[in-house]
């Protein structure tokens, strides 16, 4: 195998699509460029990323009642769309990133 250089190597497991839907799911009013600093990309891909989310099921958007900001509402039980994932869905994922109750595992050693 040849060697790699540059970002081509940096790759990482989790999309950005999941990102977004993590920080949704751990605060349901954040703003997207909270997201946005927290994911590491603009607010404009945050902004698609949740339009893509909103069209797909996985979550919903209404306003708050303050009139000035959005509030979230994930959609737990939608499946994941490759068909080798089709079979679960996102509430393991969300479970799996987002429960840190004590004597939890973190992953982190």
């Amino acid at each position: 195998m040849g060697e790699r250089t540059g970002d081509a190597s940096k790759w990482t497991f989790l999309t950005n699509h999941a990102r977004v839907l993590l920080a949704i799911s751990q605060d349901p009013g954040v703003r997207l460029r909270d997201i946005a600093a927290t994911c590491g990309v603009t607010e404009r891909t945050v902004q698609a990323i949740v339009a893509d989310l909103e069209e797909a099921g996985y979550l919903t958007r209404t306003r708050a009642e303050d009139g000035r900001r959005n509030h979230y509402a994930l959609v737990p039980d939608a499946p994941f769309r490759h068909p080798a994932e089709a079979d679960h869905d996102i509430a393991g994922l969300i479970a799996l990133f987002t429960d840190r109750s004590e004597g939890a595992p973190t992953g982190r050693r």
